[in-house]
């Protein structure tokens, strides 16, 4: 894996333990921009979503304490 997936999985772990939770727009516009467009991909929806990279890290790094809601697009630490 990546060095870069695993530093955009540490900092979206440490954005829900700061705010309580990440909006997935942002986490995407976050990773494009400070960890590279290889991070972001559009899934067959049409839609802008997260390398398996990054979520394979991220799930990884919180462990289950952290939930999806898949209603409001985002992320929150449980």
């Amino acid at each position: 894996m990546e060095q870069t997936a695993q530093g955009a999985a540490q900092w979206m772990v440490d954005e829900i333990k700061f705010k309580g939770m990440l909006r997935q727009e942002e986490a995407i516009e976050y990773v494009r921009s400070h960890f590279g467009g290889e991070h972001v991909f559009v899934n067959e929806q049409g839609n802008a979503s997260l390398s398996k990279d990054v979520k394979k890290a991220f799930r990884k790094l919180h462990g289950g304490k952290v939930a999806w809601d898949r209603d409001g697009f985002f992320w929150a630490w449980t």
